[in-house]
């Protein structure tokens, strides 16, 4: 099972509920105010294959195809958690800041936590997300085991 376009209820950060959360900043309703708002919108993105905004909302030049690329890598992993650990900085304020999180995703039968140290900056007075320090650790999960996600099912019948 992978990941649906369509916009939950519960937003994907898990912060609150999505039309109040990460959907108004998807559908440019309103700007990220810190720079953890902006690093929840963008795995908010990831998980609902929201290619486009990953791609405008960062300070590299984009590649032909990029946020289709990403869109479709996000729609194509089963999306389990984000934990923020720690915000340096990043708030209405500053200029600069940086975000310590780790994403869980299920893919291909093993769970991955990606945990990266953001860097984000303002630009024309928006947030931007500017570059990483990731670490990636594999878990391999057995199909019977039950599914990280917290379905109550197993992992077969659920992320598989």
């Amino acid at each position: 099972m992978t990941s649906s376009n369509v916009p939950p209820s519960r937003c994907p950060c898990g912060r609150d509920v999505y039309a109040r959360c990460c959907g108004p900043l998807h559908d440019r309703s309103a700007p990220a105010e810190t720079a953890e708002a902006l690093m929840r919108s963008r795995y908010s993105a990831f998980v609902l294959g929201r290619g486009d905004y990953l791609v405008e909302t960062s300070t590299s030049a984009p590649r032909p195809g990029q946020a289709d690329e990403l869109g479709a890598w996000g729609r194509s992993v089963g999306w389990v958690g984000l934990t923020v650990e720690a915000v340096e900085q990043g708030g209405p304020d500053d200029r600069d800041g940086v975000v310590r999180f780790t994403a869980r995703y299920v893919e291909g039968g093993a769970l991955f936590a990606l945990s990266e140290r953001s860097a984000f900056t303002r630009v024309d007075g928006r947030w931007r997300y500017v570059e990483g320090d990731v670490e990636e650790k594999r878990q391999r999960l057995g199909r019977n085991e039950p599914c990280p996600c917290g379905s109550g099912r197993k992992v077969k019948q659920c992320h598989a």
